[in-house]
């Protein structure tokens, strides 16, 4: 069902003169989580007791990840804006990363079975990604919250590992797999369409359910959590969760799924490809994410204005007439993309994606002068990049040779000489040409070398420590 919030007449007269501020603050952004059409559905379905939940006491509200890769990506983000939300609102966040769960494989959405982890990695993966979900939640508040006068509730994240690790599997299943029902599993579509395929449903995927729906009743009990976000590929999950609960305790929970983003071309956001747009700056830099966000289509922008920025409705109502009125200037995307990056690698990265923004359009050997070697990298990604010794003597040709522009040495010394190869963005016709450190290594101890058009070169020169 689509999901809608009602408010009571009676409410909206005497809201002013029942509620406390953090109160009255948390209601407004309930609703405006609706206008901004961030909730698509309530699991199991909107009552007026949630309602009341939602009016009245501020809420532990929980969203999870599996660690199955080193970084979430960007069609996560919009869970983790949901919850900051939330936050914002006066209610208390959890984010759970799946340390154990991320061992066993969630089938919803897959085709095929999740592959093997190793502990190790998993470690890792839960490692980084707690980080970057730290990084996101301090930038939040550093920069996007203005109310002074209430501090936000302090985020909590927890790795489901640490209370797995205590259990063992006989002591397990005799006290909480009693509370599912198989029939409630074996109705969910995603485990009938992988049962009925040719790949068939492993025990440990059909088991994910249950260790999901444990996990919702453990923060139900240890913080009161009666609340989960989650992605709508979340919704069998987030009803077992609900049926565990309501079995163990008596006690009701709502689950709140956000929708799958996808462009006006139905394209899922973040897919280019195949590949994702990841938050760690390892995978996908501030540029190439500013990047990504500054070519949305105009089609596209308000609605990811309104879901991934936490600017007022009316804000983005003006800022959509301004961009209307002169396209050509790309304000929308360019506020959209500098929100984006800010949030998610603070106030170095947004002026690293700016920095690189400047080196590219510009063309010029002093704004690439301003870029760390990795900027560099980021900026032409893919690009083939050497290690080299700058030794004295070194000619153009030496290098262009080294760095395997060409296959051969005639086929350099032409295009060379036809003014096909540029270093640091400037155009060296002499294939004698001494390389000069002050004036061919950028001060990131780098070098740029492009042939032709399109065919770029990264020489990263090595220190002589003899």
């Amino acid at each position: 069902m689509t999901f809608s919030l009602r408010i009571p007449t009676t409410y909206l007269i005497i809201r002013h003169l029942t509620l406390t501020p953090r109160r009255f603050f948390a209601n407004r952004n309930i609703l405006k989580l609706n206008e901004r059409k961030i909730l698509q559905n309530v699991i199991p379905r909107l009552t007026p007791d949630f309602e009341k939940q939602l009016i009245g006491e501020a809420q532990t509200i929980y969203c999870g990840f599996d660690p199955t890769a080193e970084s979430l990506h960007i069609g996560n983000l919009l869970v983790l804006i949901c919850l900051l939300h939330c936050q914002r609102a006066g209610h208390s966040p959890i984010v759970l990363i799946g340390g154990a769960t991320a061992r066993i494989g969630d089938p919803s959405g897959k085709n095929v079975e999740r592959p093997f982890l190793s502990d190790a990695l998993v470690e890792t993966n839960v490692t980084k990604i707690k980080e970057k979900i730290d990084e996101i939640f301090a930038n939040h508040e550093w920069h996007f919250w203005k109310n002074e006068k209430h501090k936000l509730p302090a985020l909590r994240i927890v790795n489901n590992a640490d209370w797995y690790q205590k259990r063992n599997v006989i002591d397990f299943m005799s006290k909480e797999a009693r509370h599912v029902r198989m029939g409630d599993l074996l109705s969910r579509t995603n485990v009938k369409s992988r049962i009925e395929s040719p790949e068939g449903l492993s025990l440990n995927e059909f088991s994910y359910q249950l260790f999901q729906a444990y996990d919702w009743y453990h923060l139900f009990q240890t913080y009161g959590c009666a609340v989960q976000l989650g992605g709508n590929d979340q919704t069998g999950n987030m009803q077992s969760g609900h049926d565990f609960i309501k079995r163990a305790t008596g006690k009701s929970v709502f689950g709140l799924t956000v929708p799958l983003v996808k462009s006006s071309t139905g394209d899922k956001l973040g897919k280019s490809a195949g590949n994702a747009v990841w938050l760690s700056a390892a995978k996908t830099s501030p540029f190439e994410l500013f990047q990504f966000l500054r070519n949305t289509p105009d089609a596209d922008v308000e609605q990811m204005l309104t879901l991934f920025t936490f600017d007022p409705m009316k804000e983005i109502a003006d800022l959509m007439k301004r961009h209307k009125a002169q396209p050509e200037l790309y304000q929308a995307q360019m506020h959209l993309a500098q929100q984006v990056v800010l949030l998610i690698h603070g106030e170095a990265g947004l002026e690293s994606a700016r920095r690189c923004t400047a080196a590219l359009f510009q063309s010029s050997a002093e704004a690439l002068a301003g870029l760390s070697a990795d900027e560099l990298q980021s900026l032409y990604r893919g690009m083939p990049t050497t290690e080299l010794l700058l030794e004295p003597g070194l000619t153009l040709l030496d290098l262009v040779m080294k760095a395997k522009c060409f296959p051969r040495r005639e086929d350099a010394e032409r295009v060379i000489q036809q003014g096909g190869v540029s270093i640091n963005h400037r155009r060296i016709q002499q294939a004698n040409y001494v390389l000069v450190y002050g004036e061919h290594v950028l001060p990131s101890d780098a070098t740029l070398i492009r042939v032709g058009k399109k065919n770029f070169y990264l020489v990263r020169w090595k220190k002589d420590i003899s």
